[in-house]
């Protein structure tokens, strides 16, 4: 897989987390919105590597 296309999926993975972070926080969940939070940083960190050229 090229780095554009994996970068593309880490982006919409971070994108999706968000968007179920939000509607675990309007539903009043908060572990829920803890699990999705820690995702999208972990997506976030391993994008950045990713980007850098570090695997």
């Amino acid at each position: 897989m090229n780095v554009d296309r994996a970068g593309a999926f880490y982006l919409v993975g971070v994108a999706l987390n968000a968007v179920a972070f939000v509607f675990a926080l309007a539903d009043g969940e908060p572990l829920f919105a803890l699990a999705f939070g820690l995702v999208m940083v972990y997506l976030g960190i391993r994008y950045r590597m990713h980007a850098s050229g570090g695997q």
